[in-house]
C-alpha cells in the first residue's frame, strides 16, 4: 500500500529517521519540507505513522491526509518515483446593478423573504482579507469574521470535530473573532492580528459574496448578514514551482493547502453550529477534467454532509488555446498530429494527454528543426527522456496506466527549456474504442501567453475543481448586456457531465479594493469567473439562511440549493439549455424563490 506513494528507498529512510511532532509543527510550511497527498480510507492515522515513519500528518477528511517529509529525503520529485495524484497540483487565481440582475436585491426587498444570509458561515479560501474594512463589520463595529486561518504564519493550533475529537493543524495561525474585535478596537489593528491581503483578490471576493451594505456607495454583497470564515493560503513551495516549471511571477497554491483549508472551515462551522457555504475561486488545468482529483473528491465528500455547500469557478481559459482534443486514427500505424507553438523564453511546462479507460495511446515528437522521434514505446519503467540537441531541449514522456490514474490513461510530456517554434505531437492509437483524447497545457498565468495549441478547442476548458460533480460551478457573464464573458471556460466535463451549472456576473464588477493608506477603503473593479462564483456563493448562503436557519425548509441541502438555483436561472429564448457555456442559465435568486411555489 505505501509503495503507491513512496519509493521503497525513501520509505526506509523515513522509517528510521522519525520526526518529532514538535519539529514538525515548526517546519511543515517551510521550504525544507515536501508534501504528499495520501488516500488512506479506513486506515488509522497511527498505522499511517507506522507505515511512513513520520508524525507529520495533516488530516483532511475521512478519505485523505497530507504527509509532510524532509525535502532532502524525498528529492527528486518525478513521476517515476511518486504517483501522479500524490504530488500536489498547483492552482492559480481566476480573476450595483450586478446584484439587481442576479435577483439578489429583490430578495432582500421582499418582506416575506428578507434574507441576507443570517446564521450562515460563508468561507473564502484565497489570498486573505483586509478585515479592517467596514464592509465586514456589524453596525456596532465588531467583526462578522468568526475565524481567520493564516497559513503563512508560524505556529500550529487544534480544533474540535463534531464528535469531540481534536485535530491539529500543523502550520499557520488562527485568529478568532474575539482577537479580531480586540484588534479593531485598538489604534494599531495589524500589531494584534497581522493578517493582510497583498493582492486584494480575497478581499474583493469576500466583498461580493458577503460584504455589508454601504449606503454612501450603494454597495452591498450578496449575503450581507452572514458570518465569514477566511483562509489565507500559503504560496506554493519552491520545490513544486521548480517541478512544474512555472514562471517566477506566477501566483500558485498547492492542492493540499486548499484541502486542509476546507477542513478548517468545516470545523469552524462545527464550532459555531452554523451551515457552511465555501467559495473556491481557484483553478488548474492539471488533472483528468472529470472531477476525480483529490481536491474534487474532497469537495464531493464535503457536499454530502448536512448543512454544507460549495461553489467553484469555471475558469477563464477560453481564448488562451490551452486545450486540444482529437480523434485517433483507425489504423494503429498512423497518427493524429497536434501542433504546439512554444514562445520565446519559455522556461518549461508540463503537458498532459488524457483518455478514457481502456483506451491506450503512445506518442511521437517532431521538433521545430525537424528531428523526429518516431513512435516512443513504453520504456522499462514507462518513462523516457529524449534529447533534442539543436533545440537544446529535453522532453520526458511518462506513460501512466489506468491502475494509477483512476480508470483513465495519462501521458505526461515534460518540456524543459523548450525551443521556440512549432512542436508536433503525433498521437498513435494502441487500443481505442471512441478514439477521443484530450490535451491540456497549464492554465493562464502558469505558462507563457505565447505557448498554445494551433488547433485548439475551446470546449472542455473548465478548470479543476470546477469539474467536480457535487459543487455548484459558476461561469462568468456580463450583467450589463446579457453576454457571456469572452474567456469564461466552457463545458462539458471530459466524461460528458453538465458543467458549468449556471452563470453569474463576472465582468467589470464593482467591489472593495485594498490600500496602503490606513483607514482608506477604496473600491475597484474586477473581471473573471471567480467573481461569478462569489455571487453564487452569496446566493447559496441566502437560501441556507431562509431554509435551514429560519426553518422554512429544514431539510435543504447542497443538492436542493443547486436545484433551486438552476431552476430559477434566467434563460435566453434563442438558446437551448443546458449548454456548455451557460449551463442552465444566469443566476436569478428571486426567481429561484418563485420557482419553489410551483
Amino acid at each position: 500500500m505505501i509503495q503507491n506513494l513512496w519509493s521503497v528507498s525513501v520509505w526506509f529512510s523515513l522509517r528510521y529517521n522519525k520526526i518529532s511532532m514538535v519539529s514538525c509543527n515548526q517546519a511543515v510550511n517551510s521550504e525544507n519540507y515536501a508534501d504528499f497527498i495520501y488516500r488512506y480510507g479506513n486506515t488509522s492515522l497511527e498505522l499511517i505513522r507506522q507505515q511512513t515513519g513520520t508524525n507529520c500528518i495533516s488530516y483532511v477528511d475521512e478519505e485523505y491526509v497530507i504527509l509532510h517529509a524532509p525535502l532532502d529525503q524525498v528529492l527528486p520529485i518525478t513521476l517515476a518515483r511518486y504517483s501522479y495524484s500524490s504530488i500536489p497540483a498547483l492552482y492559480t487565481l481566476l480573476d450595483s446593478t450586478n446584484m439587481e440582475q442576479s435577483g439578489i436585491l429583490p430578495v432582500m426587498r421582499q418582506p416575506g423573504l428578507n434574507t441576507g444570509g443570517e446564521g450562515v458561515l460563508l468561507g473564502i479560501i484565497d489570498t486573505g482579507i483586509d478585515y479592517r474594512n467596514p464592509l465586514f463589520r456589524n453596525t456596532d463595529g465588531t467583526t462578522r469574521i468568526l475565524g481567520i486561518w493564516d497559513q503563512t504564519a508560524t505556529g500550529s493550533f487544534s480544533m474540535e470535530s463534531s464528535r469531540g475529537a481534536s485535530y491539529e493543524f500543523l502550520y499557520g495561525k488562527e485568529y478568532r473573532k474575539e482577537q479580531i474585535d480586540e484588534a479593531l478596537a485598538s489604534t494599531d489593528p495589524l500589531s494584534l492580528v497581522p493578517v493582510t491581503d497583498d493582492s486584494g483578490h480575497g478581499t474583493f471576493l469576500a466583498g461580493i459574496a458577503a460584504g455589508g451594505t454601504e449606503e454612501d456607495t450603494d454597495f452591498t454583497g450578496a449575503a450581507p448578514s452572514c458570518s465569514l470564515g477566511i483562509v489565507k493560503l500559503h504560496p506554493a513551495k519552491q520545490y513544486l514551482r521548480d517541478y512544474y516549471q512555472i514562471p517566477a511571477s506566477a501566483t500558485a497554491y498547492q492542492s493540499n493547502d486548499i484541502m486542509t483549508a476546507i477542513t478548517y472551515l468545516r470545523f469552524l462551522s462545527y464550532r459555531h453550529q452554523m451551515p457552511l457555504v465555501i467559495c473556491l475561486s481557484l483553478g488548474t488545468n492539471q488533472g483528468s477534467h472529470d472531477g476525480t482529483s483529490p481536491l474534487s473528491q474532497t469537495l464531493n465528500h464535503l457536499n454530502t454532509l448536512r448543512g454544507v455547500c460549495s461553489v467553484c469557478s469555471a475558469g477563464n481559459e477560453v481564448g488562451f488555446r490551452h486545450h486540444c482534443s482529437g480523434v485517433a486514427a483507425e489504423d494503429s500505424s498512423h497518427y493524429t498530429e497536434i501542433e504546439l507553438r512554444t514562445g520565446e523564453g519559455e522556461s518549461g511546462f508540463q503537458l498532459e494527454l488524457w483518455a478514457s479507460f481502456p483506451e491506450v495511446y503512445t506518442i511521437g515528437l517532431v521538433s521545430p528543426t525537424g528531428q523526429a522521434t518516431g513512435r516512443i514505446p513504453y520504456g522499462s519503467d514507462n518513462h523516457t527522456t529524449i534529447r533534442f540537441p539543436l533545440e537544446q531541449t529535453d522532453v520526458t514522456v511518462s506513460y501512466l496506466p489506468a491502475s494509477v490514474t483512476q480508470n483513465t490513461n495519462l501521458v505526461v510530456l515534460r518540456f524543459q527549456t523548450p525551443a521556440a517554434g512549432i512542436w508536433k505531437i503525433q498521437v498513435y492509437p494502441s487500443r481505442t474504442l471512441s478514439g477521443i483524447f484530450h490535451l491540456w497545457l497549464p492554465a493562464q498565468g502558469l505558462v507563457s501567453p505565447d505557448t498554445f495549441f494551433l488547433n485548439s478547442d475551446p470546449s472542455t476548458t473548465i478548470t479543476d475543481p470546477g469539474n467536480a460533480a457535487f459543487p455548484i460551478t459558476a461561469a462568468a457573464c456580463d450583467h450589463t448586456n446579457g453576454s457571456l464573458y469572452i474567456h469564461s471556460s466552457r463545458g462539458y466535463t471530459r466524461d460528458g457531465r453538465i458543467k458549468p451549472d449556471l452563470a453569474a456576473p463576472g465582468v467589470d464588477v464593482y467591489g472593495p479594493g485594498i490600500s496602503s493608506v490606513p483607514g482608506d477603503f477604496p473600491y475597484t473593479r474586477m473581471t473573471g469567473s471567480s467573481i461569478a462564483a462569489a455571487h453564487v456563493a452569496g446566493a447559496a448562503a441566502c437560501l441556507y439562511s431562509w431554509g435551514y436557519v429560519k426553518g422554512n425548509e429544514p431539510s435543504i441541502n447542497s443538492r436542493s440549493i443547486k436545484a433551486y438555483l438552476t431552476l430559477g436561472a434566467d434563460r435566453i429564448a434563442a438558446y437551448r439549455y443546458p449548454n456548455p457555456e451557460w449551463g442552465y442559465g444566469m443566476l436569478n435568486l428571486y426567481q429561484s424563490f418563485l420557482a419553489m411555489r410551483e
